[in-house]
């Protein structure tokens, strides 16, 4: 098997064109980790950088922060350039999407010839609108850590006394690196193999391998008069269970309910269309990672506030609920839990239409066997989406619990757990997979071998139709 997948990617080179495309990519991937690179000037990242490798070591993330600097690379740690990453256009392409569906404006547009360029134009604007906005609230917070990163945090990051200098200045830098990224994204698009936003973050995911090696080598090997906790039983849990999470998420990932749809003879114009059979996938995890992520964002406030109202107004009580909030406690989890359940069948609600797709079989002659066209294909369509969610919303609750059950249990570095389950795992598979068929496409119409077809270059059966 291994050697088949070598020589898959040894074929990706024979092709003049896939070569070039593969090259590219890597090249501006490249140039995106620069950015997570460059720091901020006026600003200490390296203060910063160590105060999350010390709450990575006590088995805590960060919270919502923990998550957007995993997102950007580590540049957020670092006060680089890229420190808002590329999620202010996911953000903005996120909330033209959630208005799509309830703008009849929009809606429309989106189905209409050339409307699709002009969302994602509207996309773009709203990303620049988001990147200031986000870009001063980092400035004020970079300018006291301690209420932002808790007062674990010693130190000031600001080296400078013009502080609406720096303002300004921190706020331009910050929009012109989320800017510089998804150009960069767009451009492996188009140019590249991938998608160009997804592959984006996925090497700012990457990049934390390094750390997470080291963090698995100070578990088992932690250095001279220190004794470890683990030993070779634990080593082969973690390579067992980080085995199953990944062939799980693949799994969950490609899994889809396939629902069968006939096509009716029909007359279009002068011609006689035949009709057929053919399926209608609906995917079980269709909302993807975004309900792990909306709930995150979420869940970092309760903590806060609660800590904030106790301490201002002299009410021990809220002082001491807001610790049953805290990452690692178990009220966390059970919302967390529930969060991640709601957003999931949230999500599908806003995204999957039931009632488009039903006049759309009606309008071209299909209808599902043993299911009436219109009303009923609608409700049908409405009422299995509604129990493969669920089954979507149970997997993605085990996989963004898991990390946290890991820390808890073990107390294992955060770097570590973060690989076993949540949005880095679904996020990884996930873009890999994709990425992998569209290789596996421009190798299969060159008669080449794919990574799960055999083509011409195999020792599989040859591919009808191309030869």
């Amino acid at each position: 098997m291994l050697k088949n997948i070598f020589q898959t990617f040894a074929n990706c080179f024979k092709v003049p064109e896939l070569k070039s495309r593969i090259l590219f990519t890597l090249l501006l991937l490249g140039l995106t980790r620069l950015v997570s690179l460059c720091p901020i000037p006026s600003l200490d990242g390296q203060l910063l950088a160590e105060f999350f490798e010390l709450q990575a070591q006590k088995g805590t993330g960060g919270g919502l922060l923990g998550l957007y600097s995993m997102f950007t690379g580590g540049a957020l740690e670092r006060c680089a350039i890229g420190s808002l990453g590329i999620m202010p256009y996911i953000s903005a392409t996120i909330i033209i999407q959630l208005l799509s569906a309830v703008i009849p404006q929009l809606s429309k547009l989106s189905r209409e010839e050339g409307g699709r360029a002009k969302i994602i134009q509207y996309g773009r604007y709203l990303t620049v609108v988001l990147c200031l906005g986000q870009g001063l609230v980092m400035a004020l917070a970079w300018e006291n850590p301690a209420k932002v990163f808790g007062e674990d945090f010693k130190g000031q990051l600001v080296m400078t006394e013009y502080l609406w200098w720096y303002r300004v200045q921190t706020t331009l830098i910050l929009t012109t690196g989320t800017l510089l990224l998804m150009w960069l994204g767009e451009q492996i698009s188009e140019r590249g193999i991938g998608n160009g936003v997804s592959l984006v973050i996925t090497v700012g995911i990457l990049a934390r391998l390094p750390l997470t090696v080291q963090a698995v080598k100070e578990m088992f090997f932690p250095g001279a008069d220190i004794e470890t906790r683990f030993n070779v039983f634990h080593a082969a849990m973690l390579v067992a269970m980080l085995l199953g999470v990944v062939a799980g998420v693949i799994a969950v990932t490609q899994a889809q309910r396939k629902i069968p749809v006939q096509y009716a003879q029909r007359q279009v114009g002068r011609k006689l269309v035949q009709g057929g059979s053919n399926f209608m996938p609906l995917r079980v995890n269709y909302a993807g990672v975004m309900p792990i992520i909306f709930a995150q964002a979420l869940l970092m406030f309760p903590e806060k506030i609660l800590q904030f109202l106790g301490k201002s107004m002299d009410v021990p009580f809220l002082t001491d609920l807001s610790v049953h909030f805290g990452e690692d406690k178990f009220v966390h989890m059970a919302l967390y839990a529930l969060m991640v359940v709601f957003f999931t069948y949230f999500w599908v609600a806003t995204q999957f239409n039931e009632l488009q797709i039903a006049d759309d079989l009606k309008k071209y002659g299909g209808y599902i066997p043993g299911v009436r066209p219109g009303a009923a294909t609608s409700e049908f369509l409405h009422n299995t989406m509604h129990r493969v969610t669920l089954a979507g919303a149970v997997f993605l609750v085990v996989i963004a619990i898991l990390p946290m059950l890991m820390s808890r249990a073990w107390n294992i570095n955060y770097y570590v757990a973060q690989f076993f389950g949540g949005t880095s795992v679904l996020i990884t598979v996930g873009v890999v997979l994709d990425t992998m068929r569209m290789m596996e496409s421009h190798l299969l119409m060159r008669h080449y071998d794919g990574f799960l077809k055999t083509g011409k270059g195999g020792a599989g059966p040859r591919l009808k139709g191309r030869l």
